[in-house]
C-alpha cells in the first residue's frame, strides 16, 4: 500500500480534466508536492501544484522532466489523446501511429525515465490511466492503444514490483472532460473518478474499474464475443 500524505507525484497531463481532477485529490489527500505537467506549463493552474513542460512523446523532453523532479515517489501517467482513428481500414495511417505514440509510447517513455527516481527515493506507485476500451474495440486506434498499455501495465506490474514500485491501472468509460464533449451518454465526474483511482493507490490494488460500465465490461471478457459485440450474433 502507498501513502499519498506526504508523497511527491508527478501528473502527465495534470493542466485539465482528469489529471487536473487527480492534482487537486492528491493535494486534498495531503501530498507534500505535485507535479502537473503540460506541453505548455503555464496552462497549469492550480495555486500548489509545480508546473513541468512535458511532451510525453519526446524523449529529450521526458528526461529533462525526470531531471527536475528528483523526488518524485509516485507517477500518474494520464496524458493522452484521441484523434478519431476509429477505422483500421480507413483512418489516416498517421494518425494511428500518433495515437500509439501518445497513449502507449508516452507513458512508457515515461515510466523507464521515473522508475530509477521512484526506486532512489525509497520505492512508491505508478497508477496508469486505462479506459473500459482496453477491452471492447469501438473505438478503432484509441481502443488498440489502451489495449497495448493495460497489457503493458501488467508486465510493468511484474517488473516493478521487486524495485518496490506498486502499479495501479485504472479503467473507466466516459468522463465529463473536454475528451468526452461531443459524446451523448453518462459520464462520470473527474473528481469522482480520481478519488476511486487514488483509493486504489492507497488500498494497493492492481485494477480501479471506476463505474458500472467497466465492470460490466470486465465481467464480459470471460463470455463469447457475441455478447461483447451484437453485430457478430446477427
Amino acid at each position: 500500500m502507498t501513502a499519498i500524505k506526504d508523497s511527491v507525484a508527478l501528473v502527465t497531463g495534470g493542466s485539465r480534466g482528469l489529471g487536473k481532477a487527480l492534482v487537486e485529490e492528491l493535494f486534498a489527500r495531503g501530498a507534500a508536492k505535485v507535479y502537473a505537467t503540460a506541453r505548455d506549463p503555464r496552462s497549469v493552474t492550480h495555486p500548489d501544484a509545480v508546473p513541468l513542460a512535458l511532451e510525453v512523446t519526446d524523449p529529450a523532453s521526458v528526461q529533462a522532466a525526470a531531471a527536475q523532479a528528483p523526488d518524485v515517489t509516485l507517477l500518474v501517467n494520464n496524458a493522452g489523446v484521441s484523434l478519431g482513428a476509429t477505422s483500421f481500414l480507413d483512418s489516416a495511417v498517421g494518425d494511428i501511429r500518433a495515437e500509439f505514440e501518445t497513449n502507449f509510447f508516452g507513458p512508457l517513455l515515461v515510466t523507464r525515465a521515473f522508475a530509477p527516481v521512484i526506486e532512489r527515493n525509497g520505492g512508491g506507485h505508478l497508477l496508469n490511466v486505462h479506459s473500459v476500451l482496453s477491452w471492447i474495440g469501438l473505438a478503432g486506434s484509441y481502443s488498440a492503444t489502451k489495449a497495448a498499455l493495460w497489457s503493458q501495465t501488467n508486465t510493468l506490474r511484474l517488473e516493478l514490483r521487486p524495485r518496490g514500485i506498486e502499479v495501479t491501472g485504472l479503467h473507466v468509460g466516459y468522463v465529463d472532460t473536454d475528451m468526452a464533449a461531443h459524446v451523448d451518454a453518462p459520464k462520470s465526474a473527474p473528481g469522482d473518478v480520481a478519488a476511486l483511482a487514488l483509493d486504489g493507490v492507497e488500498s494497493g490494488a492492481f485494477e480501479v474499474l471506476a463505474d458500472d460500465v467497466s465492470r460490466q465490461v470486465k465481467a464480459g471478457l470471460s463470455g463469447d464475443l457475441a455478447a461483447m459485440y451484437p453485430q457478430l450474433a446477427a
